[in-house]
Formats: C-alpha cells, sequence, structure tokens
C-alpha cells in the first residue's frame, strides 16, 4: 500500500503531467531529432522518450519501435521513475529479476539492454523517462551516459518551452476575444446613444426656432445650451465609434487641443451642482494630445469629484504644468478623500470602496480602473494624494510623444 507521502507526490506528477497537454499530441521533430541522437550517441536500435500517467506510458517519440504506448504494468520506465537515480541501466534484463518475465524481454522486442534518463520538470516531478535498448547486452561509458543525461535535460526544457508557449498563445487569443468584445460593444454602444442623441438635437433645434418667434432670451439660452452639450456628445460618440475600429488611433490620431476650450467641453458635459467650484488653468496652452482620451479622463476625475464630495462648498481645483516631455496635471478636489491603504487598489477593475455618493448611488468600480488604462496608453502615469475627510489630489503626467 502506497504512504500517505507517496499518494500525494504521485497526484502530484499525474497534475504535472496533465498540466503539459501533451498526451496524445502528433509527433514533433524537434522530440524525435532528440530520439535519434540518443540512439546514436547510445548505438541502440530502440530510443524512446516517454511520458507516464497512471495507466500507461505513451511516446511522445520513438525510434525501433511500432507502438504508440504499453500498459504502465509492462513499462520499465515506471520503475525508472520511482528509482531515485539520476539514470538506470539494466546490462542484461534477462537476468533481473525485476524484468526477467517483462514481456518486452521474453516476446518480440527481446528487450536485453536498457537505459533510462528520468524527465524531471523545475518542481521535482518525473514526467517520464529517455530510453535506449538493445537486443544484446552492453555497457555505457561514461560520455555516453553523460550525453543521455544532457539529452533528457534538453528535451525537458523543450517540455517547458512547449507548454510556456501554449500559455502565451491562449493569453494572447484571449487578449484578442477580450479586445474584439470591447470594440464590437463600444461600436455598439457608441450607435445606440448616437440615435437619441440625435432627436434630441433636432427637437432642441427645432425649439430654438420657436422660442426666437417669440423672444423668450432665458429659454434661449437654455435650449443654446442644450444644443452645445448635445453636439459635444455626439462628437464624442464620433470620436468613440472611430476608435472602437481602430484602438491604435488612441495613439496615432493626435489633435490640438486648447487647454481652457477642453475644459469648458468637459465641463459643460458633466452635472455640475450649483454649491461647486471648478477653478480651470488660466493658460491658454495648446497641447498635442488624443482628444477622446484627454477628454475621458478628465469627465471620469471630475465627475468623482463632485459625486464623492460630502462638502457644503465643493472645490475642484485643476493646475497644469508642463517639462520637455511632458504635460502635468493635478486635479484637487475638497471631498471625503480615500484611506491609504486603497490608493493602489482604486485602479483596479470593478473595486469599489462600496460608499454611497451624494445621490445614494454606489460606484462600479470601472472608471478609475478606465482612466488607469487611457493614462497607460498615453504613455504616461497617474498617482495620488489623499486624507480621509480632506479631499483627494490626483498627479497625471503624459507624454508628449
Amino acid at each position: 500500500m502506497l504512504s500517505s507521502s507517496t499518494t500525494t507526490y504521485e497526484e502530484g506528477r499525474l497534475a504535472a503531467v496533465k498540466s503539459y497537454n501533451i498526451l496524445d499530441t502528433a509527433e514533433e521533430k524537434d522530440f524525435d531529432d532528440l530520439t535519434v541522437l540518443a540512439s546514436a550517441i547510445c548505438q541502440t536500435p530502440i530510443a524512446f522518450i516517454s511520458l507516464i500517467d497512471d495507466k500507461r506510458q505513451w511516446f511522445k517519440s520513438r525510434k525501433g519501435i511500432t507502438q504508440t504506448e504499453t500498459p504502465i504494468e509492462l513499462s520499465i520506465c515506471a520503475t525508472t521513475i520511482v528509482s531515485d537515480l539520476d539514470i538506470l541501466i539494466v546490462e542484461d534484463a534477462r537476468h533481473d529479476e525485476r524484468f526477467a518475465k517483462n514481456p518486452l524481454v521474453t516476446g518480440d522486442t527481446q528487450m536485453t539492454f536498457y537505459a533510462g534518463v528520468p524527465l524531471v520538470n523545475e518542481d521535482g516531478f518525473a514526467l517520464g523517462s529517455l530510453c535506449v535498448i538493445d537486443q544484446h547486452q552492453k555497457q555505457l561509458t561514461n560520455d555516453q551516459t553523460t550525453a543521455l543525461k544532457i539529452i533528457a535535460k534538453q528535451i525537458v526544457d523543450k517540455l517547458e518551452l512547449r507548454k510556456k508557449v501554449i500559455a502565451l498563445e491562449k493569453i494572447h487569443q484571449e487578449l484578442i476575444d477580450s479586445n474584439l468584445f470591447i470594440q464590437k460593444f463600444a461600436a455598439m454602444a457608441a450607435h445606440d446613444i448616437k440615435n437619441p442623441m440625435t432627436s434630441i438635437l433636432l427637437t432642441a433645434q427645432a425649439l430654438q426656432m420657436r422660442l426666437k418667434k417669440i423672444d423668450d432670451k432665458s429659454c434661449e439660452r437654455l435650449i443654446d445650451l442644450n444644443i452645445t452639450s448635445t453636439k459635444c456628445l455626439m462628437a464624442l460618440l464620433d470620436d468613440m465609434i472611430a476608435y472602437s475600429k481602430s484602438p491604435s488611433l488612441l495613439l496615432t490620431q493626435k489633435q490640438t487641443v486648447n487647454l481652457p476650450e477642453m475644459m469648458r467641453k468637459v465641463i459643460g458635459m458633466i452635472n455640475v451642482p450649483d454649491n461647486f467650484t471648478i477653478q480651470v488653468p488660466a493658460e491658454n496652452r495648446q497641447l498635442n494630445i488624443s482628444s477622446i482620451a484627454i477628454d475621458q479622463i478628465f469627465i471620469n476625475l471630475l465627475t468623482n469629484a463632485i459625486r464623492y464630495n460630502d462638502k457644503e462648498q465643493g472645490v475642484i481645483n485643476i493646475r497644469f504644468s508642463e517639462d520637455k516631455n511632458n504635460y502635468l496635471f493635478e486635479i484637487e478636489d475638497n471631498g471625503i478623500g480615500v484611506a491609504m491603504e486603497y490608493h493602489e487598489k482604486i485602479f483596479n477593475n470593478n473595486f469599489t470602496l462600496k460608499l454611497s455618493d451624494r445621490y445614494n448611488k454606489k460606484g462600479s468600480g470601472i472608471g478609475l480602473s478606465t482612466v488607469k488604462e487611457l493614462v497607460k496608453a498615453l504613455n504616461g502615469t497617474i498617482t495620488l494624494k489623499s486624507e480621509p475627510g480632506r479631499g483627494t489630489t490626483f498627479y497625471i503626467s503624459l507624454n508628449k510623444l
């Protein structure tokens, strides 16, 4: 009966073998070349690379035999992987009580000489072995033994590389699928929003014409604001549709953006309560940057600064400077603040502080993660300084190149 420690090892070993996703795969030249090399160096007619699960030894590569697998009960390699030896050599299996009655010895294969090197991975699990076989009694020289061990190490390295390549391909495909979904979703959402926005614009313009006839100046101002905001939103939606078709536009399609105009546009697209003051940079600076990205960054940050503010008078100060390589922004508010232990976590997707905002709604955890991704896409960084009850300052650096 197996001990608990032996059982635990075998469970781990079988899991390791399975993790390589190699059992029952097709022949591969890299492995076949190493099998041929082992046969040539050891001067044996038979050589193979075996991987052993709980029922069989399966040959990933073989020379001199036609079988693709044998039951584990007949496997001499099964003895190799539990022998604690770096190489198991049987000079004449006919006179070895462990193998003398094995059908591989007594049958058509007529195995007499056997040498096997365990294929041990980086976690210490023996996955199988590299074996060479002859129908005659023989010995290996020290050089042949050393070479066989080196080839076995090469096989393990190839298994590890193959495993990593498969994992990377899977991750790559998941990223492609995810990006395709995001692009399709962005395009669909933008189109779905644009249709009612177009109706709102047309209705507002029709109402504007009627109000001009009755000379209602106060209502005209409200309608003008409605039309301006709607046009800004529709321009943003057009940018979203373009970006969903080609995400690379975020970096490649930069525009000259007037800083004060950009700030006025963004503020015009969000709901600013009467008890809020937003101080914007007075400098008439021109920025060469992705318009859709910078708009989204500030829409999210200003919206959050308003939502999570419990003061009688809300204040947001936006400061700007630049150096040779970067545009530098500071967005300071006097809101509820963020505890130190959450300064990194708040940028994680779907992470929230589980707090209700001034409108008694809870956040989704999407806004700040989106901001960080946009900043990252612009080759920039975002950090914050915050104190609970006193407010938060976000520091953004965006590369000019």
